[in-house]
């Protein structure tokens, strides 16, 4: 029996290569190296990220609280015996406590942010007060043994406190006065250490006469 020739052989290995590619248009196979698309209806993930920085805002600076005004204040005591007078500047207080007959002190210190004052004098006399609405002063007074309670109102001029001081026939003269609302005068002429009632002065020039020399008695600040 002959073997096949060459030519059957070729001839046999062309038909099954057609056949093979016949096969794979029909079925539509796709080779291995073919791309391979996303299936449908699914979305990418966006990548995540990192949420923003939390900003936290400054703290809110709470408005500082005016400084006491620079103001004068009278009054009377509670037991109305005598009279108080109070200036204030720049933190600054000056009172005078007078009776109008032998009884006074002049008194000095700090008044702090809140109104609030300390003022102290000769002898251990001292004023204890509060600012109040900026409209008044209540306290109190401890002189010479005495505890006075007080409240001063807003003083306009010429409503406040007076001083004046000179040497008279040799004799050292300090004078005192408390004008009140309303135009009351109460003052101590001190002559040489001896205190007394003091003469009016006239609000308007603060001119005085203490035993027969004119004198000006100016408003007193801290």
């Amino acid at each position: 029996m002959k073997r096949p020739g060459p030519l059957f052989t070729l001839l046999a290995g062309l038909l099954l290569g057609l056949f093979m590619l016949s096969l794979n248009a029909t079925t539509g196979t796709k080779s291995a190296s073919t791309y391979r698309e996303e299936p449908s209806g699914v979305t990418k993930s966006p990548s995540p990220t990192s949420p923003p920085a939390k900003t936290t805002p400054p703290p809110s600076l709470s408005p500082s609280k005016p400084p006491v005004p620079n103001a004068d204040y009278a009054g009377r005591t509670d037991d109305d015996s005598s009279a108080v007078a109070v200036s204030l500047r720049d933190g600054k207080g000056i009172a005078y406590f007078c009776d109008g007959h032998d009884k006074e002190s002049w008194l000095k210190g700090d008044v702090k942010d809140d109104g609030t004052m300390k003022l102290t004098g000769k002898d251990g006399a001292a004023l204890t007060g509060t600012l109040k609405n900026n409209k008044l002063i209540r306290g109190t007074v401890d002189i010479a043994g005495g505890h006075y309670g007080f409240t001063a109102d807003k003083a306009v001029k010429p409503s406040g406190l007076y001083r004046a001081t000179a040497t008279v026939r040799g004799a050292k003269i300090e004078g005192g006065w408390i004008v009140l609302p309303g135009g009351r005068q109460v003052g101590i002429v001190d002559r040489d250490g001896e205190p007394a009632a003091a003469p009016k002065i006239d609000p308007a020039t603060g001119a005085v006469t203490v035993d027969g020399q004119q004198l000006t008695a100016r408003p007193v600040t801290p």
